[in-house]
């Protein structure tokens, strides 16, 4: 599946910054998840928004689509659970080849998913921020699964820990494999790609991580109203 991208001034804006109506999917070829997920973290973090991350549930299959991501990747990022090679029981998922699922744990009660991308031996994830239900099923089966009252339709999923309680994802997924269909959790590219003004900006909450706390590493669709934060310091890609 290939589009060619539209002409793009120096700033890396087309002068439409509508969602839907902006740049179109980064890469002209579209890679497959496993083609995807062979890249390091700050290659795969914009190109995987607009992919599908599907959950296999009793109640059925929940499909979302990506809208925000954050790049973790290499050693030396200082914001990486994986800073100076620390391979840990959590970590050591984040050293396989890429195509696995990272999930951890924040405050004792929120879980985050993150991709592992890159080479065996070479630490790289890409944490989804936020994602967007594709249909009213969805959509339901999410807001049971949240089970509180929510004030906002997009109060659902924008939010790593919103959307890891209403696809139900948990650290029973830890490491499984997210390139194989029919499994708990998996990825599949877009089915047709829609123009979007991609944005950056720093990362969310990595005050911790020094001069790698304002890295430029997070990504997403520009004015989705999925997206978990907004933030002035935005620019397009």
């Amino acid at each position: 599946m290939s589009k060619e991208i539209p002409h793009m001034n120096q700033s890396g804006d087309n002068g439409n910054s509508k969602v839907n109506q902006g740049w179109v999917h980064p890469n002209p070829h579209v890679p497959s998840p496993a083609e995807l997920c062979a890249l390091p973290a700050l290659e795969a973090a914009p190109l995987l928004l607009g992919y599908t991350l599907v959950r296999r549930t009793e109640e059925g299959d929940i499909r979302c689509r990506i809208v925000e991501t954050e790049s973790y990747g290499g050693m030396e990022d200082k914001g990486s659970h994986a800073y100076g090679g620390r391979k840990t029981g959590r970590t050591e998922v984040m050293f396989r080849n890429g195509g696995l699922a990272y999930i951890y744990l924040i405050y004792g009660m929120y879980h985050c998913l993150n991709v592992v991308t890159g080479r065996e031996g070479d630490p790289q994830a890409v944490l989804i921020r936020a994602v967007e239900p594709l249909s009213g099923q969805d959509l339901a089966i999410m807001r049971n699964n949240r089970s509180t009252p929510l004030r906002r339709e997009r109060d659902i999923s924008s939010g790593p820990g919103k959307l890891c309680r209403a696809l139900r994802i948990d650290r029973s997924l830890n490491a499984s494999s997210l390139l194989v269909p029919g499994q708990p959790l998996w990825l599949e590219p877009p089915r047709e790609l829609s123009e979007w003004k991609i944005m950056t900006a720093p990362r969310v909450n990595i005050d911790y991580a020094a001069e790698y706390a304002e890295k430029p590493w997070r990504f997403f669709i520009g004015g989705h109203p999925y997206i978990s934060v907004t933030d002035p310091r935005a620019v397009p890609l």
